[in-house]
């Protein structure tokens, strides 16, 4: 399993990226992003099941908007209305968090 994140940068409050995440190997079931902010522990943001089910925690609901290609076997996360809380290096994973990328930065400043 090798998961490959892109689309992390420096933007301004209120912006938006696109996160993508590249995985090889299989079509996974479960994928979700993950991410950690500057001394504060991993939190698991999204989720999306093959079948598009997704889940949000109360932090990004409403702002963020996970969505998969399952042809390409790419995930991404569409962050919208960034805030400085947001800064952290975002992390996808799959197979139940077993497996995870390297990461990208999303700086908000």
């Amino acid at each position: 399993v090798q998961l490959v994140e892109s689309g992390g940068g420096l933007v301004q409050p209120g912006g938006s990226l696109r996160l993508s995440c590249s995985a090889s190997g299989s079509t996974y079931w479960w994928m979700g992003w993950v991410r950690q902010a500057p001394g504060i522990e991993c939190k698991l943001i999204s989720t999306i099941v093959f079948g598009g089910s997704t889940f949000y925690s109360d932090s990004v609901k409403g702002r963020f908007t996970v969505s998969r290609d399952n042809a390409k076997n790419t995930l991404y996360l569409q962050v919208n209305n960034l805030k400085t809380e947001d800064t952290a290096v975002y992390y996808c994973a799959t197979v139940g968090l077993a497996y995870w990328g390297q990461g990208t930065q999303v700086t908000v400043s």
